[in-house]
């Protein structure tokens, strides 16, 4: 996942180079221990121009969260209506998270901080409190509901805790790629739904928050076999 990086004539170069050397830092000596004019040392910057790419020192790391939302919310509104819900926001989740080769080092750096450092988890809630609004949208266009209903709101914790669960595990193992854990994580989540007994409820039986018929080979509880 992709702070808030400030807007302005610097070029793309600038901020990947602030981004970069910060990121470097900050895993090698720990966030609160660097400071923003290590960064700008490091990236060969003023310090001015560190704080027109970047509102705060933790916006380094974070990057550009809120173009991340933006993107997200865009790919459920295009989402295919036929599609059902939980496969649409896991395909939403894996096009936003979709990296080039070249930036996935990256990805694994901002992850591993953004998961292991105090100081950053205390700013993750409200970034994603904008995560689970959009989501939270979508699932109360498709339910005709809306976004503060019960559902809604169900489906965007639970599914955004599915997507952090594949971010915490894929940074570990090399051999597994990020759109893969997403998938992985998603289907343990639609299966585990149905093994908790939960076949009867909304979240399973409503048509538009199907989830893949894979996960049918988990049994309801009591279910004969």
């Amino acid at each position: 996942m992709a702070g808030t990086a400030v807007g302005g004539p610097l070029g793309d170069a600038v901020h990947a180079r602030v981004e970069q050397a910060a990121l470097d830092l900050f895993s090698e000596r720990g966030f609160d221990v660097v400071t923003s004019d290590e960064v700008t040392d490091a990236a060969g910057i003023s310090r001015r121009t560190f704080f027109r790419c970047f509102a705060a020192k933790a916006d380094a790391v974070w990057g550009d969260f809120a173009g991340h939302v933006r993107h997200l919310a865009q790919l459920l509104e295009a989402a295919d209506p036929a599609q059902p819900v939980l496969r649409a926001i896991c395909a939403a989740y894996v096009e936003a998270n979709a990296y080039p080769a070249d930036r996935q080092e990256l990805l694994r750096q901002r992850m591993q901080l953004i998961l292991t450092e105090p100081a950053l988890q205390a700013h993750s809630q409200v970034r994603y409190a904008d995560v689970d609004r959009v989501v939270a949208e979508h699932v109360a266009r498709r339910t005709r509901g809306a976004p503060s209903d019960l559902l809604p709101r169900l489906v965007a914790t639970t599914t955004r805790a599915a997507a952090m669960t594949a971010f915490e595990v894929w940074p570990t193992r090399r051999d597994l790629g990020l759109a893969n854990a997403l998938h992985g994580a998603f289907d343990e989540l639609a299966a585990g739904l149905l093994l908790g007994g939960w076949a009867g409820s909304r979240l399973t039986a409503h048509p538009s928050v199907a989830v893949r018929s894979t996960a049918r080979r988990h049994p309801p509880r009591g279910a004969r076999r």
